[in-house]
């Protein structure tokens, strides 16, 4: 019998060699953490489980994740994203970096209408990133320019990684979500202020 710590380096180490040979991500988790469980908690392990699966099926917490998930798609679905950024864009005006701003600005409405980071990121790219190399935008900038903005979705709220957190934490949704709107728009301020600084004798 090891040490606990000793089976959560083992459980890491076995969970990375799975995944370098190929083996699906849930399924890699599914062993790993039933082989190591085994081996920590030995047959309780199995009397553990159904409380455990109970206990996440029963949180009232979860029932967010669906309903942003779901709201995430229909506004990818139903394409309002197309007018937000041609008003964006508008907003900017012929300020030397106004285009990023302008897609920072969107990164921000869609992290706080969806809670959904690819959502955000895969409607960004698809729209913005043809726009922004067009006006002259490098690709690095422009391709990280998008990518910071859809991962603002992490923490600006209604997030779904911050409904994880609270069950995880033991913490009110609510206090996680008053919590996290400062760190979030400081982010997207620094962000902006950055591009603005970056473009002045650039690109619009």
């Amino acid at each position: 019998m090891f040490e606990p710590q000793t089976y959560a380096v083992l459980m890491l180490i076995g969970f990375f060699v799975m995944l370098m040979i190929g083996v699906p991500v849930a399924i890699s988790l599914a062993t790993v953490g039933f082989v190591f469980g085994w081996l920590g908690f030995g047959d309780g392990l199995f009397n553990l489980l159904p409380a455990r699966l109970y206990g996440v099926v029963a949180g009232y917490k979860w029932m967010a994740i669906p309903l942003f998930v779901f709201m995430g798609v229909m506004l990818e679905k139903s394409r309002p994203a197309d007018d937000l950024l041609d008003v964006m864009g508008h907003l900017a005006g012929g300020v030397r970096g106004g285009m990023g701003v302008g897609i920072i600005l969107f990164g921000v409405l869609m992290g706080a209408t969806t809670g959904i980071v690819g959502a955000t990121i895969i409607t960004l790219g698809l729209l913005t990133l043809p726009t922004l190399i067009r006006r002259g935008y490098d690709k690095r900038i422009a391709c990280g320019a998008i990518c910071a903005s859809g991962t603002l979705g992490q923490i600006i709220p209604p997030s779904l990684i911050l409904i994880l957190l609270s069950d995880i934490m033991q913490l009110s949704v609510g206090t996680l979500f008053a919590a996290a709107v400062g760190p979030g728009l400081l982010l997207a301020a620094v962000y902006i202020v950055f591009l603005l600084v970056l473009g002045w004798p650039g690109p619009s």
